[in-house]
């Protein structure tokens, strides 16, 4: 009995975390998402950006105290912005989405979001992207990755 319920705890924590990427799949899986050159924007980009912003994790999520909202997913979409929480103040939904679809392990619609956000305000968009892509050499991100 101990041992089922241990069993139930890892299956619950791992339902929690959600889906970390390995590298080369997630490279794989944007690119067949039609983000490769998306925008003008290189799959390296994309790659470096959703390293530092969530880990490549679909269930990262971030708190922002001022003003209120949540980031959320691989992306780190923000709920103030580009989807519906439930408890944003003032959300203006542009992706016109739930934020909890953004937290799934398929990630499609968490990539149409992103799609919309480049379209929109372009990859500047995303703070992490600035402080640890722009400029860069992110070539590393793609690099033996056969995409």
């Amino acid at each position: 009995m101990k041992a089922l319920f241990v069993l139930g705890l890892l299956l619950l924590s791992a339902s929690v975390q959600g889906k970390t990427f390995e590298r080369c799949a997630l490279a794989k899986t944007l690119k067949n998402l039609g983000l490769d050159g998306y925008k003008g924007v290189s799959l390296a980009n994309w790659m470096c950006l959703t390293k530092w912003e969530s880990g490549y994790n679909t269930k990262a999520t971030n708190y922002n105290s001022g003003p209120q909202s949540t980031d959320y997913g691989i992306f780190q979409i923000n709920s103030r912005y580009w989807c519906n929480d439930g408890k944003t103040p003032n959300a203006v939904n542009s992706c016109g989405i739930s934020c909890s679809v953004l937290l799934q392990d398929d990630i499609t619609q968490a990539v149409k979001c992103a799609k919309k956000i480049v379209s929109d305000q372009g990859i500047t968009a995303w703070v992490a992207w600035k402080s640890h892509c722009q400029g860069k050499d992110v070539s590393q991100y793609v690099q033996g990755c056969g995409v």
